[in-house]
């Protein structure tokens, strides 16, 4: 992995971030509010190649120490609802000051960040993120990008009338995850399936448009794939996770059609962070190009204590192509995909010490929308394997072996309970 450096400044990539071509490649109501869900303006639905560059769209980063942001402290253990609203409030009232000052209407701000950041979505042409980007209070200004989920099939639905034990459960192992929390920060988990324990009150939806705005429930399918896998419960139904009947929280972060902006992404991962717990669990099979912002915010969410699960993408070039794949931390497992032999998957991402673990990942069987089941591909797939055993064993979990054919020509260990 890719040391982070968070103190990044606008003109150290200004040249190819606006000059040239774009530096990035590719509910019901709970405890804690989403600090205003909506981007400044609709994302455009025109474009949904991974890492390419929302047009017109800016992630603001601000300086910490900043006096009117000096009591804002993202490593706080706990936070309540009010503090949370408050301290939104509160970078939102810089933010639009930030701009007033500038010469630019207020209204161009967006989202803002209190918890993994201290930022804002913006509004903005390249020219206005160019200048607001030399302002002293700025540490940097990048352009939002699209996100996308890292599955690489078509999917193949099945039914289940009996319980099954799919081969990398069987490779990975099994337990009761009862009484733990996993976070997943997907296209949503289909909220009612018979086989998932969903905590519905803490469960959101980020997306701002159409159908995706109004639940976290998954219209996609992808996220209730990945959720099974974590924790479909040891019952006579379907298919058993590895963290059998773990608790699942719902972060609706993509759309229907598995696609959002890395903006989208931290609001959920902001969200995460003022509500999760240390010892708690989250999985993002999805992926966009490299985003400064979006790494800072992995980081700072895991320097709480909070664990991470990363699909390291699905491209078959070096993670560090990606975020949040190339995050460098201890807390932060970045994984890879390999079929029922313990071979290497050919669409996955690569690299040491970019990746960790390598997980199954081909043709696993999981929980689907509808009530039902389906069978996918991808670093998607491999990523929450490796959750399920973060979730029951924190980082005191064994290797079992390494996958063959690892082309880098490091083979990468297999986690296992």
């Amino acid at each position: 992995m890719v040391n982070l450096v968070q103190n990044f400044r606008f003109s150290a990539w200004l040249g190819t971030a606006i000059l040239g071509s774009s530096l990035l490649a590719s509910c019901a109501k709970d405890s804690i509010t989403p600090n205003d869900p909506r981007p400044a303006s609709p994302i455009s639905s025109a474009s949904k190649v991974a890492g390419q560059a929302v047009a017109g769209k800016y992630i603001v980063v601000l300086k910490d120490g900043s006096d009117a942001l000096d009591d804002i402290a993202a490593n706080e253990a706990e936070i309540t609802e009010a503090r949370y609203a408050e301290r939104g409030e509160k970078v939102r009232g810089v933010a639009q000051g930030l701009l007033r000052q500038r010469g630019l209407r207020a209204e161009k701000v967006g989202r803002t960040y209190s918890q993994v950041l201290r930022g804002f979505a913006a509004d903005l042409t390249a020219a206005e993120a160019a200048d607001l980007a030399q302002d002293a209070r700025v540490d940097y200004v990048e352009p939002d990008q699209v996100m996308t989920i890292e599955q690489t099939t078509t999917t193949t639905t099945t039914t289940a009338s009996t319980q099954t034990i799919p081969y990398g459960i069987k490779r990975v192992g099994t337990a009761s995850g009862v009484g733990k929390t996993v976070w997943i920060l997907d296209t949503g988990v289909e909220l009612t399936h018979p086989d998932l324990t969903v905590d519905r009150t803490r469960s959101r939806t980020f997306y701002p448009l159409g159908a995706d705005a109004t639940s976290a429930n998954d219209l996609n399918g992808h996220g209730t794939h990945v959720a099974g896998t974590i924790a479909a419960k040891n019952n006579t139904l379907g298919v058993v996770g590895v963290a059998a009947g773990a608790t699942i929280v719902a972060v609706k972060v993509m759309d229907a059609t598995g696609s959002s902006s890395s903006s989208v992404v931290i609001a959920g991962l902001d969200y995460v962070a003022a509500t999760a717990k240390a010892g708690d669990v989250v999985n993002m099979s999805i992926s966009g190009g490299t985003s400064l912002s979006l790494d800072a915010a992995v980081v700072r969410a895991a320097n709480k204590g909070i664990l991470f699960a990363v699909s390291a993408g699905n491209d078959a070039k070096s993670a560090t192509l990606h975020s949040p794949s190339r995050v460098n931390h201890a807390n932060v497992f970045t994984v890879t995909a390999m079929n029922n032999l313990d071979t290497w998957a050919s669409f996955s991402c690569f690299g040491n010490p970019t990746v960790d673990y390598c997980m199954p990942g081909v043709a696993v069987n999981s929980t689907y929308k509808g009530g039902g089941y389906a069978l996918m591909s991808g670093t998607s797939m491999a990523a929450p394997h490796m959750a399920g055993v973060l979730l029951l064993r924190g980082k005191a979990f064994t290797r079992s072996g390494t996958v063959k054919s690892d082309p880098d020509g490091t083979a990468d260990a297999i986690a296992h309970l």
